[in-house]
């Protein structure tokens, strides 16, 4: 009597492992806070990414925001202490620096931390608007870590159709479970109210209570309990940031002359804003021949 040939019976078994295994998802990589003091989410494999250095400007260098800074700071320093804190929106004129106050104001607050004896760093997560249907997810994380976490997505809002402002209304304070203790939301966006006026409009149109409609676009909003305004800065307040960069980086160029050039930069952008002002200086930095790092 032959041996019995077992080979198509490993082939098969072979096969069947090979499918196995693609229709099992990998074990997700545990969550490690301590790898940095930012991350940014990846929702596709439910991650945290480590941000080395993260990109933003000192405080001192944001200039005309002076009421809103130190609303925005008092709030993260209070939430940094374990008290209570609100979520906040930061909207209004774009290049007023409202992401830039948000990452000033937790470098801010933990290297007050790292001065103060026990004191511990805030985490800050970054969260992409085309991610927010995964926010409960992340939350549900973050929820079993002992660390304080700043979450922050940058220029939210939502467009006609888009039902995923749901997702953000329950996270933040609607659900069953509510916002964690340990994590506060910070947002920025051009709209106050996160929608675009003709989808409010629509709402009110086609709704049997037009008033009750707009009502639960309205709502979202008022998830946030500080609403800070960012408005478009006069003139004096676009000098004051072009001289505040240009100081700062040691761009030597008599007075009269540095404000001509920023005012006639101005003008050929149409605006005056944080932004502008340190794109002129990146421009004048390069004529001048002076290297510096954003």
């Amino acid at each position: 009597m032959g041996e019995l040939d077992l080979t198509p019976i490993a082939e098969r078994l072979d096969r069947l492992l090979a499918l196995i295994e693609r229709a099992v998802p990998p074990a997700r990589p545990p969550i490690d806070l301590e790898a940095a003091d930012a991350f940014v989410w990846q929702a596709t494999t439910a991650s945290l990414q480590p941000v080395p250095k993260v990109n933003r400007v000192a405080m001192t260098l944001l200039k005309g925001v002076d009421r809103v800074r130190d609303i925005l700071v008092d709030n993260t320093e209070r939430f940094a202490r374990g008290l209570p804190a609100n979520n906040v929106l930061l909207w209004g004129a774009r290049g007023m620096g409202k992401s830039s106050l948000v990452k000033a104001a937790h470098a801010d607050v933990n290297h007050a931390a790292a001065a103060s004896p026990g004191g511990h760093a805030l985490k800050l997560i970054e969260i992409h608007r085309e991610d927010i249907d995964s926010l409960p997810e992340l939350m549900g994380i973050l929820r079993k870590s002992d660390r304080r976490i700043i979450l922050f997505c940058d220029d939210l809002s939502f467009d006609n159709d888009d039902t995923s402002y749901k997702s953000l209304k329950a996270a933040l304070d609607g659900g069953v479970e509510g916002r964690p203790e340990n994590v506060v939301f910070y947002a920025t966006s051009n709209r106050r109210h996160l929608l675009p006026r003709d989808m409010m409009e629509n709402e009110r149109s086609t709704a049997i209570n037009p008033s009750e409609a707009v009502e639960e676009k309205v709502s979202l909003s008022d998830r946030f309990g500080l609403w800070l305004g960012f408005h478009k800065c006069s003139q004096e307040d676009y000098l004051a940031m072009v001289h505040g960069y240009a100081g700062h980086f040691g761009l030597e160029l008599p007075e009269a002359d540095l404000d001509w050039k920023a005012l006639e930069w101005a003008t050929t952008r149409g605006a005056r804003s944080g932004r502008v002002a340190w794109q002129f200086t990146l421009d004048l930095a390069g004529r001048l021949g002076v290297a510096i790092a954003e």
